[in-house]
């Protein structure tokens, strides 16, 4: 990992997130709990986030598939720039354990993490190119106000070379996080490795 980053209670450090109602025991799961686990992520039969969600398999079924199709997918958007967005929604709605999840990523696809830091200090106006900035600004935008997007604010993507899959790409990545960070916020708290809890400002 790169350097450690931390700024307005964000951190790009790897964060533990702990659930506030129960979880699953791996010695009472049933069969579909222990098969959904394996098939959603590779640490989820130790992420209490996955360990909560087994308790409705088809429903965390449902999500894990959604999103590795949104993040994951091949084609359309960098996975750095659908990270990037991820970072600034996470950011803006104050998802502390997220936003570091997202920064991790984004350094390691995109090999530098100045944009990071500009996202912890302050979400609008980062990005060290038009396009980063552009992205970022969209990403805030949709967050903050999802009414007000227009053919406009569309049209500002594709000035700086978006095409209409990744302008796609992205709002999807908006919105899984929009709709992720609220569960996390919701459901639980991160903590730092010194066993600390996080606290975005």
């Amino acid at each position: 990992m790169s350097n450690v980053i931390k700024s307005n209670g964000f951190t790009n450090e790897s964060l533990d997130w702990d659930a506030w109602l129960d979880v699953i025991a791996l010695e009472d799961a049933t069969e579909d709990q222990i098969k959904v686990l394996e098939e959603s992520n590779p640490k989820a039969k130790t992420s209490d986030y996955y360990l909560f969600l087994a308790h409705q398999p088809d429903i965390l079924r449902q999500r894990s598939a959604a999103f590795n199709a949104i993040m994951y997918a091949p084609g359309g958007m960098s996975r750095a720039e659908r990270e990037l967005g991820s970072l600034v929604v996470s950011r803006i709605n104050g998802c502390v354990y997220c936003a570091s999840v997202h920064a991790q990523r984004f350094e390691q696809l995109a090999k530098r993490n100045d944009t990071v830091q500009q996202v912890f200090d302050n979400p609008y106006g980062s990005g060290i190119d038009a396009r980063e900035k552009a992205i970022a600004k969209f990403s805030a935008e949709l967050t903050e106000q999802p009414d007000a997007v227009d053919a406009a604010k569309i049209q500002a993507l594709k000035d700086v070379g978006l095409n209409d899959l990744e302008v796609l790409d992205l709002i999807h990545s908006i919105a899984i996080f929009a709709w992720a960070n609220r569960l996390m916020l919701n459901l639980g708290e991160p903590a730092f490795p010194d066993g600390s809890k996080a606290e975005a400002q």
